[in-house]
């Protein structure tokens, strides 16, 4: 069973057998982590965003719960969007941050904790980040090294230039069944 408390190396955590679990558990900080159970909306809101990006493009692909290895982390992004020529042609963990991560913060989930996640994943390669914030129907956006932007209601969002115009209340519109 993985202890949530004690600190683990990449390695160790790799071994352990119950990481595919659902929810995933990630290694964040040397910590064992096991994600939140996703409520409705939450589960919606990924389903519809990974088809909305899927059908979009054909140079990324949107995956949800793809492990990545982003030493010393193994994050579980909500949605991964990795291009197409980084894709590994076998199963398994993929190596490396995903160009644009999206996490979506459950209710009980600490924003800090996500940030955290983000903020390694962007020092180590990827060039875009969304963490959604339900509740407060935000999307806070990080590209390179600038600082966040909140953004909400017809604010449009940064897509790696793959997507038409998408705004903060054509996501949120896709919590609801589509």
């Amino acid at each position: 069973m993985i202890q949530s408390i004690a600190t683990l190396s990449l390695q160790d955590f790799l071994t352990q057998p119950n990481i595919e679990s659902s929810p995933a558990w990630e290694l964040i900080a040397g910590r064992a982590i096991q994600k939140t159970m996703p409520t409705l909306f939450h589960s919606r809101l990924q389903r519809n965003l990974v088809n909305y990006i899927n059908d979009r493009t054909d140079r990324f692909e949107a995956v949800q719960e793809l492990r990545c290895l982003v030493p010393p982390y193994s994050p579980v992004p909500d949605i991964a969007i990795v291009a197409c020529s980084r894709l590994p042609d076998e199963d398994g963990p993929f190596n490396g941050a995903p160009d644009w991560l999206i996490e979506i913060r459950s209710p009980d989930q600490s924003t800090l904790d996500l940030q955290n996640k983000i903020l390694h994943c962007l020092s180590n390669g990827t060039q875009l980040a969304w963490l959604i914030d339900l509740s407060r129907q935000q999307i806070w956006v990080w590209q390179g090294d600038d600082l966040p932007l909140v953004c909400s209601g017809l604010d449009i969002l940064p897509a790696l230039g793959i997507l038409p115009e998408l705004t903060v209340d054509t996501v949120m519109s896709m919590t609801r069944r589509q």
